[in-house]
């Protein structure tokens, strides 16, 4: 079992930077694929960032280029900065847990990012 706790969201204007923290804690952080998600109002749940336990990364396309998703296994902790934020990127942001061989698959309770003037 893992249990994922997002921190960082919030209100920020267009060209504004913020840091999501996701805080995992239960299981063996570091055998698992981490990632952050986000759903806007009226669409689907979708990727922004994977990073592997060894530090391989993946970007939407949207993305890339202003975010950038790290990991601490040893704290346990896995962070995405968000830099040049526009307004398309309000979403409800979700940090997730996968494991790389089983399907199991976990996901935190949401943090709210707002970008707009």
């Amino acid at each position: 079992q893992v249990q994922l706790v997002e921190s960082g969201g919030g209100l920020v204007q267009p060209g504004g930077s913020l840091r999501l923290s996701c805080k995992a804690s239960g299981s063996i952080f570091n055998i698992y694929n981490m990632g952050w998600y986000r759903q806007a109002p009226g669409k689907q749940r979708e990727l922004v960032a994977t990073i592997t336990p060894t530090g391989n990364t993946n970007y939407d396309d949207s993305v890339k280029g202003r975010f950038t998703i790290s990991r601490d296994n040893a704290k346990t902790t896995v962070e995405l900065q968000m830099n040049n934020l526009k307004p398309e990127d309000t979403a409800v942001y979700y940090c997730n847990a996968r494991h790389p061989f089983l399907a199991i698959n976990y996901w935190g309770q949401g943090t709210q990012v707002t970008v707009s003037s």
